[in-house]
C-alpha cells in the first residue's frame, strides 16, 4: 500500500474545492441553501419548528411522505425532473403552516438526490442537486406560505370558502412561478443557455399535485386516521399510474424525436445526392443547369453579366487504362479540390460529365474568367501527380464564353464547348475563349 506523500491529501482537498468553486451552478446552489437556512432559522426562532399538538412522529411521517412524492416522478428531456412533490408541500403548508412545511419538505429535498451516487453520478453533481433542491423548496414554501397567510388563507384548512379559493390559487401559482425561476437560473448557469422550454403535460402534473395537496390537508384536518390512510393509498396508486403514463409519453416523445432527426438527415442526404456528385462532392450537372437558368434570368432582368467555362482533362482515358479507374477517381477528386480552392465562394464549380467540369463566374467578364481558368490550368499542370499516376502529367483544357443578349443556356454552353474543342484541337493544355462576334476562337497568350 503506497503511503501518501506530505501535502498530497491537502492538495487534493484544495483541488476539489477549486473545482467546486469553478462551477457556477454549485456556487449558486450553495448560496441559495445558506439563504434558505438563515431565513428558516429566523422563522423557527419566532414561531417554533412544529405547531402545538404535533411531535416527532408527525414530522417523520411527512418527511417520508415528501420523499415518496418526489420519487414518484420522471425525467423529462426538456424541463428536467417532474414529480408530485407539490402534494406534500401544499398539504404541509395547510396542516402545519409555512415554517414547519418549509423545513419538513426542505429536509426531504436534501435527502432525496443522494441515491444517485449508486447510479454512478459524480459527488459534486449530487451535492449541487441536494443543496439547490433543498434551498429552493425551503424558500419557495416559506415565502409562498407566508404570502398565503398574509392574504388571509386559513391554517389549518378544514373547509373551503369562496375567498379561500382565491388565496389557494395565489399559493399554487406563486409556488409554480418561484420553482420555475429557480430551476431556470440553475440551468442557465450550468448549461450557459436561457431555457425557454415549457411542457403543458408537466405543468398539468404539478398543478394537479397542488390540488391533491389541498385535498390531503382537508381530509387530514377533519377526518380520522383510516380515512387519511385510504386517501393516501388512492393518491399513491394515482401517482404511480400517472408516473408510468408520463414515462411512456416521454419515451414516445424521444422515439418520435429520434425518428424525426433520422428523417431530416435522410432528407438532407437525398437532397445532397440530387444536387451533388458523389465522387468529388461538387455540384452535379442537374444543379448546374438549374443554376445557369437562374443566372440567365438575372441577366435578362437586371443585366447581371457572367461568364462560364467548360474544363476537360486531357487524355484522361489513358489514366484509367494505364493506372486503373481507382487512380482516375483520385485524380478527379484532386482536380476538383484545385478548382474549388482557386475559385471564389460565389463561383459555381460543378462536375458536368465524366472528366468534364463546368465553372460559372457571376459578375465576371470574359477576361476575368479567362484569367481564373489560366490560374487553374497552371495549378493542375504544376501539381506533382507521381503518387497517383507515376511518370504521367495531368493537364486540362478550357473553353470560356461570356453571356450575351439572346443566348439560351444551350447556346451559351455550346459557345464554351466550341472554345474547348478549339483548345483541344490546338494541342491541349490551353485556355481558349469565344471571341466577339462568335465564329472564331483565339488562344490565350501564355
Amino acid at each position: 500500500m503506497d503511503e501518501a506523500r506530505p501535502g498530497e491529501s491537502s492538495g487534493k482537498g484544495a483541488s476539489a474545492i477549486r473545482q467546486a468553486l469553478d462551477r457556477r451552478g454549485f456556487v449558486y446552489s450553495l448560496a441559495l441553501f445558506l439563504v434558505a437556512v438563515t431565513a428558516l432559522s429566523y422563522a423557527i426562532a419566532r414561531q417554533g419548528a412544529l405547531p402545538p399538538g404535533y411531535g416527532a412522529g408527525s414530522a417523520l411521517f411527512f418527511i417520508a411522505f415528501g420523499l415518496f412524492t418526489i420519487a414518484m416522478g420522471y425525467a423529462h428531456p426538456r424541463v428536467g425532473y417532474v414529480s408530485f412533490d407539490r402534494i406534500a408541500q401544499v398539504a404541509a403548508i395547510l396542516i402545519f403552516g409555512p415554517v414547519a412545511a418549509a423545513w419538513l419538505n426542505g429536509t426531504a429535498s436534501l435527502l432525496y438526490p443522494w441515491h444517485r451516487l449508486k447510479q454512478g453520478r459524480p459527488f459534486l453533481d449530487v451535492l449541487t442537486a441536494a443543496l439547490h433542491n433543498a434551498g429552493l423548496m425551503t424558500l419557495m414554501i416559506l415565502l409562498c406560505g407566508l404570502l398565503y397567510q398574509k392574504l388571509g388563507g386559513p391554517v389549518p384548512l378544514r373547509e373551503l370558502q369562496w375567498l379561500d379559493l382565491i388565496t389557494l390559487l395565489v399559493l399554487l401559482l406563486s409556488m409554480q412561478a418561484l420553482n420555475d425561476v429557480g430551476m431556470r437560473v440553475l440551468t442557465m448557469l450550468e448549461e450557459r443557455r436561457v431555457p425557454m422550454d415549457f411542457s403543458p403535460f408537466a405543468f398539468i402534473v404539478e398543478s394537479g399535485a397542488g390540488l391533491g395537496g389541498i385535498l390531503v390537508a382537508m381530509v387530514f384536518n377533519r377526518m380520522e386516521l383510516p380515512a387519511v390512510a385510504l386517501l393516501l393509498l388512492v393518491l399513491s396508486l394515482g401517482m404511480l399510474t400517472l408516473t408510468e403514463l408520463a414515462r411512456i409519453r416521454t419515451r414516445l416523445e424521444l422515439i418520435v424525436a429520434e425518428r424525426t432527426r433520422k428523417l431530416s438527415e435522410k432528407s438532407r442526404e437525398l437532397e445532397l445526392m440530387a444536387t451533388h456528385d458523389p465522387l468529388t462532392g461538387l455540384h452535379n450537372r442537374r444543379y448546374a443547369d438549374e443554376y445557369l437558368e437562374e443566372r440567365i434570368g438575372e441577366f435578362e432582368r437586371y443585366g447581371r453579366g457572367f461568364a462560364l467555362a467548360l474544363v476537360d482533362l486531357d487524355h484522361f482515358k489513358r489514366v484509367n487504362d494505364e493506372f486503373s479507374h481507382d487512380a482516375g477517381d483520385e485524380v478527379l477528386k484532386s482536380v476538383a479540390s484545385i478548382l474549388e480552392s482557386l475559385c471564389r465562394d460565389t463561383d459555381l464549380v460543378s462536375r458536368y460529365g465524366g472528366e468534364e467540369f463546368l465553372l460559372c463566374f457571376p459578375q465576371a467578364d470574359l477576361a476575368a474568367a479567362r484569367e481564373a481558368c489560366e490560374k487553374i490550368r497552371a495549378a493542375v499542370e504544376g501539381t506533382d501527380w507521381n503518387l497517383l499516376v507515376p511518370k504521367a502529367c495531368v493537364t486540362l483544357s478550357a473553353g470560356v464564353a461570356e453571356m450575351r443578349a439572346g443566348l439560351s443556356r444551350r447556346e451559351l454552353i455550346g459557345a464554351a464547348d466550341q472554345a474547348l474543342y478549339a483548345a483541344k484541337t490546338a494541342g491541349r493544355n490551353l485556355v481558349y475563349v469565344t471571341p466577339k462576334p462568335p465564329g472564331t476562337v483565339r488562344p490565350v497568350q501564355r
